[in-house]
């Protein structure tokens, strides 16, 4: 069992216009609801590769109990999310058909009570019991401290977990600090952690600061990672043209999966980069185009070192 961790759980909602024009009005060919937020989207593509997985997190309101319906149907996903006294986000993607573009729109979340994060700490606690992996992904909603992620990791590192970070700013600053096993921040994240924006640099000055493996997500460039067996550049055969929304979250996936199967970090990051490819071709965030997946597997370029870690 794999657990997921989404403290601000949303309800994905995406449109799809012929073509988006500031200041007019769109008819929509299509619209989809998805339980979103960065860990349940991972959830969802570890579920398809035939994982069983435990999402928990934060939960309320209408729109919280809209996510809930649609997690139970999800086979292989385990619904553990907290209830809280606020609503549960929205996110609106809007797809442009005409240019494949995607213009996003992410309300900020509900805010959560000092009692409500401290059951959620002590339900945090119970379900790492089983489980063989752990990820934290994505913000924090209003009210849980800076520091969560932080004292998330540590309290996985106690119960002997692997645990994946996934976040920005101060709480991956914070996170990184406490010794995840894996991080896997984007470009723009990496380089404000670090100061660097050079890739290689800013992944090992990441790895001095805490984390056992920086993953770096270098959008259309792959995957740059620093581990302590070496370090490897994974890229997509081409640059795939759709919805990218999601497609960071498939890699972690793909990094969680490969880590529990003790796939080689080649492997991992092959399956991680294909995932993320496929997920661009997906008309949703937590789906991939399955024989996209499978056609681009083959075709990922890992380069590395295996002796430069």
């Amino acid at each position: 069992m794999i657990l997921t961790v989404t403290l601000n759980t949303a309800l994905d909602i995406t449109y799809r216009v012929r073509e988006l024009r500031p200041h007019g009005t769109h008819r929509v060919s299509e619209v989809s609801e998805r339980p979103g937020g960065k860990g349940l989207n991972v959830a969802r593509v570890l579920a398809a590769l035939g994982h069983e997985v435990t999402v928990t997190g934060f939960v309320g309101g209408s729109t919280g109990r809209a996510v809930q319906d649609q997690l139970t149907g999800t086979p292989g996903v385990l619904d553990a999310l907290v209830p809280v006294s606020g609503a549960t986000r929205r996110t609106t993607a809007i797809v442009d058909e005409s240019s494949g573009d995607t213009t996003q729109l992410n309300e900020p979340g509900p805010t959560v009570a000092s009692a409500e994060w401290s059951a959620f700490q002590e339900a945090y606690e119970s379900l790492l019991l089983g489980v063989s992996a752990v990820a934290l992904c994505g913000s924090l909603p209003p009210g849980v401290p800076v520091g969560a992620y932080a004292g998330l990791v540590r309290t996985a590192r106690g119960a002997g977990v692997p645990v994946l970070l996934d976040t920005g700013g101060e709480p991956l600053r914070r996170g990184v600090a406490a010794r995840p096993d894996i991080v896997k921040p984007n470009a723009d994240e990496l380089a404000e952690l670090t100061g660097s924006h050079d890739p290689s640099r800013a992944t090992r000055d990441a790895r001095r600061r805490g984390a056992r493996t920086v993953v770096a997500s270098l959008g259309a460039g792959g995957l740059l990672a620093a581990t302590p067996e070496g370090t490897w550049h994974a890229t997509p055969p081409a640059r795939m043209r759709g919805n990218p929304t999601g497609a960071g979250d498939s890699a972690v996936a793909g990094l969680l999966s490969g880590l529990v199967e003790r796939l080689p970090w080649p492997d991992r990051l092959a399956r991680a980069v294909a995932l993320s490819a496929a997920t661009v071709l997906a008309p949703v965030a937590g789906e991939f185009d399955r024989a996209a997946y499978q056609e681009l597997l083959g075709r990922v370029a890992v380069t590395g070192d295996a002796t430069a870690a």
